[in-house]
């Protein structure tokens, strides 16, 4: 995924392996990105590192983290996405050991249920049963989540990552108004005064499949 969205450097969004043939081997994953991060210098692409929560080897923000910090390249950095560290029950203060001026961006979503015990309910919940923030079962640990990343310093973007059938079938206008109703809860919960609140423009990507 290569997001374009805001002007500055693009980002392109590599996700931890779910193959069942990934090495496990950390050294290779610091190799590779490594070497995915030079051969992106000369298009002024950076690079995000994500755990997908059911990743064959890295699987945990914490670990991603380490593999950036080991790759050690200036354009290459995390991305940190509230679904799969609430999938995976990744303790919070595990933020105070990254770098904010490594974080890339920052997804947010929520889900219905308590926890996804299995690689298979998480990949199913993530694609299809997301909510917005305010709408789940982990509002109060998402807004801490947002408050903690702050906290160290993170002043860039956010985003809404919604996989969800439901809202697929709703008009546009009314997702819309939820996806601005949760900007609302966040701002409220977090008061955070370097959170910009724009006037025009998007309030949040709103990402679905049919």
């Amino acid at each position: 995924l290569l997001r374009c969205s805001t002007p500055g450097p693009r980002v392109l969004l590599v996700c931890s392996s779910t193959s069942t043939h990934a090495t496990d081997d950390a050294e290779a994953y610091v190799r590779d990105l490594r070497k995915l991060a030079m051969l992106a210098i000369p298009f002024g692409i950076r690079i995000a590192y994500e755990a997908l929560s059911w990743g064959r080897r890295v699987n945990e923000m914490p670990q991603a983290w380490d593999i950036v910090l080991r790759a050690d390249r200036a354009n290459l950095g995390l991305a940190i996405d509230s679904y799969h560290m609430l999938a995976t029950k990744t303790p919070l203060d595990a933020l105070d050991e990254v770098d904010p001026d490594r974080i890339l961006f920052v997804q947010l979503s929520d889900f219905m249920w308590q926890e996804v015990r299995s690689p298979d309910e998480r990949i199913n919940t993530a694609r299809h049963f997301r909510v917005f923030p305010g709408e789940g079962a982990h509002s109060a640990d998402i807004a801490e989540l947002v408050r903690r990343i702050d906290a160290i310093g993170y002043r860039g973007d956010y985003s809404f990552e919604v996989f969800n059938d439901d809202y697929v079938q709703l008009p546009l206008a009314t997702v819309a108004a939820r996806a601005r109703q949760s900007v609302r809860f966040l701002v409220g919960k977090v008061s955070r005064r370097t959170l910009p609140v724009r006037a025009k423009g998007p309030v949040a990507e709103l990402r679905a499949w049919p």
